[in-house]
């Protein structure tokens, strides 16, 4: 009998022995019987996980994936998946190595290993969705304040510890005994499975991804990268007419719809994106958000915005048009995904009342089979209180939040996480805009004028929900996997570190402040915040004129959607429109929007002609377009201007 297999059914016996002298007397002996049977069927004891390579491969795959979600969140709103993408990565990477270094070959890179690495990678590749494509911009855009590098880098970091140590009580009761699917979880496990079989349809994946992202940082270049190499060339060579001649053969940020129609782009942003990310995004989103995208992107830019101009309530162009039509579009996302929140109330009270069976478990039960691989709730209780008072004294010393205020937040955030887990768990997907909208709504009452109160306090709510969510949907993966969830947790908590320190760096460099809201960087997520907090603070009588009453069709149309999304028979559904994709559609300009339509349609397409085609390389493509495109457009910004960036951010 092998070692590992010895101490499986040595750790399930001192569970047994333990659970025999505690008596059967409650629901308690059932989980313990569960507990007893995963650690001697599914539990992989000793097995090589939380190394050196696996840590260090993750921090800095997810650093990577960081800048590209920064890069791709500030152009859609969206943040795109991280764990699967970053599995691919890994077991290319050190498939190669096995190939090449001898000593890797004797020491393979194991499956579990795989699976702490992308623990931290997701970790790490989140970092942005914790506030640097929302609450940091959105407090730019409306106070004119710009964050240093050191306070985006605390304020970050503390908000996401605190995430990660919230789900510390909830792993036990959402995973263990109430089983929730996770289903993001569930394919990083099988994932994981085909890949390490050695299947060679996961093997031609990892090289699809690879391909994808040659062409798409071959797209950066041509766009971003071929005037100025021209430019430089000209120099180096004296003539500067032939790098004149090189840069106008590079790809335009954006192109017409049709030859003739340069004056509907410059007017009304109709046209194509010079980008294959939007493409490739559309791909991932799917049919129904590509379709509610363009629907979005033709009323508003095609229809409502010359009727504006024509009423002379905006001018032509995409800041004047924006900022009207970001007020429909905003009522609209908000009131739908607070409708589809509370439609939720079960998942609501089922969230709160495990706060009892939580407390009860810890208080009744002396002997736990799982105590020496379970994460302690000390470390819960620990980092909670270290990570929840960081946030209240950096809310005091950089934001001016009132102490009180600060601790408010840190238990509506806590309270808020669990709800945010248990939607997760059961639908995939995570609330995070309806938490920190919440948030914003409880802290328009409390303190109505404070803008940066209103923001900061719901980015506690947004990061933490956020990174929460992550971990439990990690650790799904590890329960069907067999691995330790305490060694799961400390690779999420170096996946925060490396993120915290890559990312915002990159985002320091990469943003120009003044671009934030336009065509080049729309920032959509920044602005509904924005809208939201400016709302809040000086009321509806300083909205645009005729803004009042389109926020209230936007708001009707978002929950009329919700509605015949809940209630509506399953065969109607899918020709519901999504409420987020229109309201997506009035904060970015029309040309992204109809790209992304492109790509959902060619997904689309592909699905029902060669299903076995877009099953295998749809997903694995497009996130090595994104990945590919986005790093090499953040390495060329860097290239241009990142000296005097660097020395103006540091200050040297």
């Amino acid at each position: 009998m092998s070692s590992n297999k010895k101490k499986r059914k040595a750790a399930a016996k001192r569970g047994a022995s333990g659970h025999a002298s505690q008596g059967k007397s409650s629901g308690d002996d059932a989980v313990t019987i569960e507990a007893r049977r995963w650690l001697r069927d599914v539990y992989q004891g000793d097995v090589q996980q939380l190394s050196v390579r696996s840590i260090v491969s993750g921090m800095l795959i997810g650093a990577v994936m960081s800048v590209s979600n920064l890069y791709v969140g500030l152009k859609t709103g969206w943040g795109l998946g991280v764990t699967i993408t970053s599995c691919i990565i890994a077991f290319g990477v050190f498939s190669a190595l096995e190939r090449l270094i001898p000593a890797y070959k004797k020491n393979p890179f194991t499956i579990l290993e795989n699976n702490t690495m992308s623990s931290a990678a997701s970790a790490a590749g989140y970092m942005a969705s914790a506030g640097l494509t929302s609450a940091i911009p959105a407090l730019y855009l409306t106070t004119g304040r710009l964050l240093t590098w050191w306070e985006m880098m605390g304020w970050l970091a503390a908000v996401s510890v605190l995430g990660v140590f919230m789900a510390v009580p909830l792993k036990r009761q959402l995973i263990n005994i109430d089983q929730l699917p996770f289903p993001s979880g569930i394919a990083t496990a099988e994932t994981l499975k085909s890949i390490h079989s050695n299947d060679p349809v996961s093997l031609r994946k990892a090289k699809s991804l690879v391909w994808g992202a040659v062409v798409g940082a071959l797209i950066a270049f041509w766009r971003d990268g071929l005037a100025p190499a021209g430019a430089w060339l000209g120099g180096k060579l004296s003539r500067p007419e032939l790098g004149e001649s090189i840069g106008r053969a590079a790809l335009p940020d954006s192109l017409p719809l049709f030859p003739g129609a340069q004056s509907l782009l410059e007017r009304y942003t109709l046209g194509f994106e010079g980008s294959a990310i939007m493409v490739a995004a559309g791909a991932i989103m799917g049919i129904r958000v590509g379709v509610s995208l363009l629907l979005g992107a033709v009323f508003y830019y095609g229809l409502l915005g010359p009727w504006l101009v024509e009423q002379g309530i905006a001018e032509p162009g995409y800041r004047s048009l924006v900022s009207w039509t970001l007020w429909p579009a905003t009522a609209m996302m908000v009131c739908s995904s607070m409708l589809a929140f509370a439609l939720r109330w079960r998942t609501v009270v089922r969230a709160f009342s495990e706060m009892g069976a939580i407390l009860r478990q810890q208080k009744g039960r002396r002997i736990d089979p799982l105590a020496d691989i379970e994460v302690p709730m000390s470390w819960f209780v620990g980092g909670t209180v270290v990570a929840g008072v960081a946030c209240v004294y950096l809310g005091h010393a950089w934001f001016n939040i009132t102490w009180w205020m600060g601790v408010l937040a840190v238990v509506a955030t806590f309270l808020l996480s669990i709800v945010a887990a248990r939607a997760t768990g059961e639908t995939d997907v995570t609330p995070i805009g309806a938490m920190g909208k919440i948030t914003q709504l409880m802290y328009g009452a409390i303190a109505p004028s404070n803008i940066t109160t209103n923001l900061m306090t719901a980015s506690i709510t947004a990061g933490a929900a956020s990174h929460s969510a992550d971990l439990l949907t990690d650790l799904k993966t590890g329960y069907l996997l067999g691995a330790n969830p305490r060694k799961q947790t400390i690779g999420q908590l170096f996946g925060v570190f490396a993120g915290t320190l890559f990312c915002v760096p990159v985002y320091g460099l990469v943003v120009d402040p003044t671009k934030i809201g336009s065509v080049e960087m729309p920032a959509p997520a920044a602005k509904v915040w924005a809208g939201v907090a400016k709302m809040l603070s000086s009321g509806l009588e300083s909205l645009p004129r005729g803004a009042v009453l389109a926020m209230a069709i936007g708001a009707v149309v978002g929950c009329t959607i919700t509605l015949l999304e809940e209630y509506l028979p399953a065969k109607y559904k899918r020709w519901i429109p999504s409420a987020t994709g229109l309201g997506i559609a009035g904060v970015i300009p029309a040309f992204n929007a109809i790209s992304m339509f492109l790509g959902a349609l060619f997904a689309w397409l592909l699905a029902r002609t060669k299903p076995q085609i877009d099953e295998r390389y749809t997903v694995s493509v497009s996130s090595g377009l994104i990945a590919g495109e986005s790093l090499t457009g953040v390495a060329i910004i860097l290239w241009m201007q990142g000296g005097g960036m660097i020395k103006s951010i540091f200050g040297f």
